[in-house]
């Protein structure tokens, strides 16, 4: 039995839409819709000691449209928590001791702190706000 038609027969492919019972075809790719339902910003928060050469406190972004904008260490560091975000995910851990504030609101505004991972610079952390559409 090839490896598909296992598949098929455990019931791994979706149904198609409208068509009860009825399996898509495995062999065509399947076009998939992701309706935003957040929108992001991104706001740098570089303390006054560090040496980073692209970024200063204040700067904002928006994602996924200002992507192309943020240093690859940072945008990397980030894309984790951007994904998990988009999907709805709020994480659970806070940040005590420290001057960074956490919103988790699961149903209006959340907020993450991501920092930079870039040795050659010091604590460049950047303020990811996700709000709902609807605002």
């Amino acid at each position: 039995m090839l490896r598909r038609d296992l598949i098929r027969v455990g019931g791994c492919f979706p149904l198609a839409a409208g068509a009860a019972g009825a399996l898509q075809d495995p062999t065509k790719p399947q076009a998939v819709q992701v309706v935003p339902r957040y929108k992001f910003e991104i706001e740098m928060m570089v303390p006054r000691e560090s040496l980073c050469p692209v970024h200063n406190a204040g700067e904002k972004f928006s994602y996924p449209e200002d992507l192309g904008r943020i240093c690859p260490w940072l945008r990397d560091s980030m894309s984790g928590i951007l994904r998990a975000m988009e999907w709805g995910a709020l994480f659970p851990w806070d940040y005590d001791g420290t001057p960074y504030k956490k919103v988790s609101d699961p149903n209006g505004v959340c907020t993450e702190f991501v920092r930079c991972p870039d040795p050659t610079v010091n604590g460049i952390v950047a303020k990811v706000i996700r709000r709902p559409l609807k605002d």
